[in-house]
């Protein structure tokens, strides 16, 4: 029940069709008998500024979750960053702090990796491909830099947010291999769709699945459906795959600290979910 007591956590994006994170958090709330609540909020891109700022003077918000396409612009708004959204360029979790200023970490990067090793795939010394260079896809690859890859490539449909990208890690990981400008999936480890292709029906698929060899992991970020296209395909030739809620279940408990709720495992959370596709 929320009353007028509840804290609230705001799931900022658009379209929010496709948000799995309030059937993660409100029934571990509830469990938990934690009167706070996460409430999707959809803002197009160009009444973000303004919605956003008028959205974190909530008097009952302790922050928000913020997902695409606002992880980048979000990065502007704030007081204080971690070095995190500094690597990552990108933002996906604000704390409003007692002062009212505005705390930014990014927690997408180090869920996708978690959830990789958690499947028992090694990441030191491994060849990775990401598509896509914004806000999840930079948070991504800064996480598998800090895990030990040897080489990335990064791909994506605007080539100066490559570069961009590419500038960042060179200034924290300069022994890292980078090569940019191509999402040919032959001969990697590890493939990642950090890019929105996917989400709508008739998407075409972000790699050519003809040349992704059986022992290369995917994964994916899209949580429209639980096993997107890409990841269907990739299981008939006999691919790993890592869907995009995993990545989810690995970072909530981060979030869940960060915003003062405690602690929680990944098997706790899946436990309480009530995901719907």
């Amino acid at each position: 029940m929320i009353s007028g007591k509840t804290t609230l956590i705001a799931h900022i994006g658009y379209p929010t069709e496709s948000f799995k994170a309030p059937m993660i958090y409100n029934p571990w709330f509830e469990r938990k008998g934690i009167d706070a609540c996460v409430v999707p909020m959809g803002l197009r891109p160009e009444h973000f500024a303004q919605g956003m700022a008028a959205i974190l003077r909530l008097s009952n918000l302790r922050g928000a979750l913020v997902t695409m396409p606002h992880k980048v612009t979000t990065v502007a708004l704030l007081d204080e960053l971690t070095p995190a959204v500094h690597i990552a360029g990108a933002c996906n979790a604000v704390l409003r702090r007692a002062d009212g200023t505005l705390l930014g970490d990014q927690f997408d990067g180090a869920g996708f990796v978690r959830g990789v090793l958690r499947k028992g795939r090694q990441l030191q010394g491994a060849s990775v491909l990401v598509s896509g260079a914004g806000g999840v896809g930079s948070a991504i690859a800064a996480s598998l830099a800090a895990a030990g890859v040897a080489e990335l490539m990064l791909f994506d449909a605007r080539p100066d947010g490559a570069q961009a990208l590419a500038d960042r890690l060179r200034a924290y990981y300069p022994r890292l291999k980078l090569r940019m400008g191509s999402n040919d999936p032959q001969g990697f480890d590890l493939i990642v769709n950090a890019t929105p292709l996917g989400m709508q029906e008739g998407d075409p698929l972000p790699f050519d699945v003809r040349r992704i060899a059986p022992t290369t992991f995917v994964g994916e970020v899209v949580m429209k459906s639980e096993f997107t296209p890409l990841l269907r395909a990739a299981r008939d030739k006999g691919c790993d795959v890592q869907v995009g809620t995993d990545m989810l279940f690995e970072m909530i408990p981060a979030y869940l600290e960060f915003f003062g709720f405690g602690l929680a495992t990944p098997e706790e959370l899946r436990a309480t979910a009530a995901i719907a596709y």
